[in-house]
């Protein structure tokens, strides 16, 4: 007679269940990120002593919080087999909108709004072209780049705008609190990175996107709404365009047409460095987190030993390279060897 009791039911479950294995563990792309990030530590502590100031590390994150921001709604485009490069164009027209409206004497509150809801509208703009007419989002959103940035650029042609008001630039200037070295944009990033990290992870809604980014066809026929999710995935993308938007133009007070030049090269970078699968289906959030960590901090200790940028933006060039074939050439590694 068969035991059917919880108890051995409980049993069975655990006997079925892999056996925890240290290897499994420490190759995880995520444990790799933690290995990699504490070198980059170590090596920057070598080379300045002024690398694990808190004051100096407080500031660093100014420098990254922004592209950070745009990196974790690329990372849910991406795992769901879409992309999209108009992000820093997005940044550049909704900076241009604050400008003009702080330039027609608009308070804070309503600058903030301008930048959120230009953002929406670029994104929505693209969600709608690549759902409604299914066209590649990597072909729409260069055309947008193009687009966006024109018209920026357009616009403000060699002029920037600078009339912006004092508590519009504490936004993303400032710190949480006196004497806390937390900036603003900061604690964004982190608390927002929660909140992507739980709907992914933990909600049916990310569950959906994973299995959108892993057969899209099979997800249709499983009733999973696809160009839905899709559209509202670009809108989040130019609404987190926005907010970055808002952050650097207040940071730097200033509207210029060449404002986030390569953010979304960057963004890409992070995304990709962070374990989210290029073919879609696959990644996490602690990932993406991790990898804006390393190439944050990579950044900020060779600036503090005066490297130029066109050697760092090299040195990204590699790991975007890196990130994308290291996981390819070890999965033909393995075929052969099995």
């Amino acid at each position: 007679m068969t035991d059917t009791t919880p108890a051995a039911a409980s049993r069975y479950a655990v006997a079925d269940r892999p056996p925890f294995r240290w290897s499994d563990a420490l190759l995880r792309w995520e444990s790799i990120l933690v290995l990699l990030l504490a070198a980059v530590i170590a090596f920057n502590t070598r080379i300045s002593p002024y690398f694990l100031d808190i004051y100096n590390l407080s500031d660093a994150t100014f420098n990254f919080s922004e592209k950070a921001l745009i990196a974790l709604s690329m990372a849910l485009l991406i795992i769901a087999r879409d992309i999209d490069l108009s992000v820093a164009a997005i940044v550049a027209v909704a900076s241009l909108a604050m400008g003009e409206a702080s330039a027609a004497g608009a308070p804070t509150p309503v600058l903030v709004l301008t930048g959120l809801a230009v953002g929406v509208a670029c994104g929505a703009v693209n969600g709608w072209l690549v759902t409604g007419f299914a066209l590649p989002s990597i072909v729409v959103t260069i055309g947008t780049m193009s687009l966006f940035r024109g018209l920026a650029q357009v616009v403000l042609g060699d002029q920037a705008l600078t009339s912006y008001p004092p508590a519009f630039q504490a936004i993303g200037q400032g710190y949480i609190a006196p004497g806390v070295p937390v900036p603003i944009s900061f604690t964004l990033f982190l608390a927002l990175a929660a909140v992507f990290g739980l709907v992914l992870h933990r909600t049916v809604i990310g569950r959906r996107i994973f299995a959108l980014g892993n057969n899209p066809i099979a997800a249709r026929f499983s009733g999973i709404e696809v160009d839905r999710i899709r559209f509202w995935l670009f809108v989040l993308s130019g609404l987190m365009s926005g907010l970055a938007a808002v952050l650097l133009t207040a940071r730097i007070g200033s509207t210029r047409p060449n404002i986030a030049l390569g953010f979304e090269l960057e963004a890409v970078t992070m995304v990709v460095l962070g374990g989210v699968s290029i073919a879609g289906g696959a990644g996490s959030i602690i990932g993406v987190v991790l990898a804006v960590f390393v190439l944050g901090l990579t950044t900020f200790g060779l600036s503090l030993i005066n490297v130029p940028g066109i050697v760092i933006s090299v040195l990204n060039g590699a790991l975007l390279i890196g990130a994308i074939s290291v996981p390819i050439i070890a999965r033909r590694f393995q075929r052969r060897s099995s």
